[in-house]
């Protein structure tokens, strides 16, 4: 039986180099016989956590009503949690951290947040591999808080126009980490 997979995108370009990534991440997982739900965080609207500590008490994740609510179910029904995003600023774009900020939520609503698999896949404009640090604490930090269990990572340097993905074996890799949850 195959598990569900809910991967968060943070790109705000449509088609961009960490979008490409997570299609052929998302391709080999089905391929592989995996249920995958694929999160635009730039089509949603969600605000950042406002650690008002209300998480759950009138029925949804968050009091404040945006559309992390939506996001919020499938983050307890995933078994992995990929996160397929650029790098911004040596860390995660808005988009996407909105959405993580929020995992708050589902921490302490004793909600089923713990014990997943996660995956990193992130790009980059720079070429020096330290772009990614900023990014890659972060993630280690959050997985060993919650407990899961790092699968897997992949981060692609020197990529910035739209399609400069193409131009590496990124896609491949990204197919292939998908096979293999």
């Amino acid at each position: 039986m195959g598990k569900k997979i809910l991967v968060l995108t943070g790109s705000p370009r449509n088609g961009g180099n960490s979008d490409l990534m997570a299609d052929a991440f998302i391709k080999g997982a089905r391929e592989a016989g995996h249920e995958v739900v694929k999160v635009k965080t730039d089509e949603k609207n969600v605000r950042g956590c406002k650690a008002c500590l209300a998480c759950y008490s009138k029925g949804a994740a968050c009091v404040f009503a945006d559309d992390f609510n939506e996001i919020a179910p499938q983050l307890e029904k995933a078994d992995v949690v990929v996160m397929a995003t650029p790098v911004y600023w040596y860390t995660f774009p808005m988009q996407i951290k909105a959405v993580i900020d929020k995992f708050f939520a589902l921490y302490m609503g004793k909600k089923p947040i713990k014990g997943k698999e996660c995956v990193l896949m992130a790009c980059a404009e720079e070429q020096d591999p330290v772009a990614f640090e900023g990014m890659v604490k972060s993630f280690d930090l959050i997985a060993g808080l919650l407990e899961w269990k790092d699968r897997g990572r992949l981060l692609v340097p020197s990529v910035n126009a739209a399609g400069d993905i193409n131009k590496t074996d990124a896609l491949a890799r990204a197919e292939k980490l998908g096979a293999g949850i």
